[in-house]
């Protein structure tokens, strides 16, 4: 009874700073990947409701989610929310990091989940879990962080960097979009595990449904695959996922900012190894400091977005709509910022390829 209440909650959670479309009265494309989410997952998630008032952008986040991380395929399912587990925990997403971890409670065991959680992967018992964990911890930092584990196939490594990719992108619009737990903050200990034992069981089937690559790509039109994203070469519905995301976030770019703000967020990010830039936000006030209001209003979410997307507050996003008001736009632009941030993440990945490790880049990103 307990556990429906909660699960029955987070359906009806407020999204910040949007008006989502309702299940009932979407339409169109919205309507559409409403209908595989649901069809998925049980239910119209948060994370897809926060994305509707851009279809473009909510059919781009369904893919780069599903194709990774849903569909059944070469890597289990419980490696694969390890690693969704450990980015959420370094980009210090609450909300994901309960989801995650309740699907570790089914999938792996609360010891290690709550291990997971309380950023300890080193403590975790089961070795293959720990050490995907410990990768996914640090994909963020180059250099410094752990390689992919050499013992992955490139199919293997391919849904494992799709699904980091993914969740760096995600964690991002959900410390700008969400409330920041799914759990209530005051249920500790034996409590709290209770909790996530009831939730894991409720989500039992569709954490262990079998899932056809590829059903979400016709949902947006082919793309090609950019140079950044060569590491998912091995898995033609992960491939596909990510190019046209690229194609959506990119076109949002170009679409919402000036070719001055899009040059400074990529020039930083290209600079970026994944340092915390603490609690001052102070180098992004300097950075932005040239351009004016509009612009500094609009790079200021963008770059707070993708490196420090938890310090994006309600101020922040006020500032942004003085300039440029709509829904449409705010998810954009957040939505292409987490993506540069996710995509540039993703391209650092080494995949061990016929015994080797080959590293793909794209052009500026070492």
């Amino acid at each position: 009874m307990i556990v429906s209440r909660v699960a029955a909650s987070v359906v009806q959670r407020q999204v910040r700073h949007v008006t989502p479309v309702p299940a009932l009265s979407a339409s169109g494309l919205v309507d559409r990947v409403y209908q595989q989410v649901a069809d998925e997952m049980r239910l119209v998630i948060p994370p897809a409701l926060m994305h509707s008032p851009s279809p473009r952008a909510l059919a781009a986040y369904w893919m780069l989610m599903r194709e990774p991380l849903l569909v059944s395929g070469t890597v289990d399912r419980a490696s694969k929310e390890a690693a969704a587990a450990a980015v959420a925990v370094a980009t210090i997403c609450p909300y994901c990091v309960d989801m995650h971890s309740v699907s570790m409670y089914e999938m792996a065991g609360e010891y290690d989940a709550d291990k997971l959680a309380a950023d300890r992967a080193g403590d975790m018992r089961d070795p293959r879990l720990r050490e995907i964990s410990q990768w996914a911890r640090g994909a963020q930092e180059s250099p410094g962080g752990l390689p992919l584990p050499i013992w992955l196939n490139p199919e293997q490594g391919a849904e494992l960097v799709g699904t980091v990719t993914a969740m760096h992108y995600l964690t991002r619009m959900v410390n700008v979009f969400l409330s920041s737990f799914l759990l209530p903050p005051g249920l500790t200990g034996r409590a709290r595990q209770r909790m996530k034992q009831g939730l894991g069981r409720l989500l039992r089937e569709t954490l262990r449904a079998h899932r056809e690559p590829g059903r979400s790509l016709e949902l947006l039109p082919d793309a090609p695959v950019p140079a950044d994203a060569a590491w998912a070469a091995s898995s033609p519905s992960i491939a596909g996922a990510m190019a046209r995301a690229a194609a959506v976030f990119d076109a949002a770019g170009e679409r919402w900012l000036t070719p001055a703000v899009r040059a400074v967020v990529h020039e930083h990010l290209d600079n970026w190894r994944g340092a915390d830039t603490g609690i001052s936000t102070a180098w992004c006030e300097d950075l932005l400091a040239g351009l004016g209001p509009a612009d500094r209003a609009a790079g200021r979410l963008a770059l707070l977005t993708a490196v420090s997307s938890h310090q994006v507050g309600d101020e922040v996003v006020a500032e942004f709509r003085r300039h440029m008001p709509g829904d449409e736009v705010l998810v954009e632009v957040a939505g292409w910022a987490s993506f540069e941030a996710a995509r540039r993440i993703g391209a650092r990945q080494r995949i061990a390829a016929h015994g080797a490790h080959q590293e793909t880049r794209r052009p500026g990103i070492a």
